[in-house]
């Protein structure tokens, strides 16, 4: 009897699920606040591409390998500064962790 009523739910449920979202689908995209669409917005042009590699806002991506595995690799995305950024911080995390070593062991 159990099984019996939880399948009438479930094909009810998703006989008054569909309908709800062919309307959505079908229905417009609401405007904004402004009414401006993305075109509007930006102008209709896309932004100026950075062609300088030096300019701190292009974007360099390098592929990394992905821990426990041959083959896999990742690939990472960052501007040059933060790529900067990310260097300085595995630098200033190394020197923490030599200076932590060169103490020796503690006594106390």
């Amino acid at each position: 009897m159990a099984k019996k009523t939880f399948g009438v739910l479930v094909i009810t449920t998703m006989m008054l699920a569909s309908p709800a979202s062919k309307a959505q689908e079908s229905a417009p995209a609401a405007p904004t606040e402004t009414g401006d669409t993305a075109e509007q917005t930006t102008g209709g042009k896309a932004p100026k591409k950075i062609k300088d590699r030096r300019h701190p806002d292009y974007v360099r991506c390098r592929s990394q390998s992905v821990i426990g595995s041959l083959a896999k690799k990742r690939r990472v995305c960052m501007t040059n500064k933060e790529w900067v950024a990310h260097h300085q911080e595995g630098n200033r995390r190394a020197g923490e962790f030599i200076q932590e070593i060169q103490g020796g062991m503690k006594v106390e």
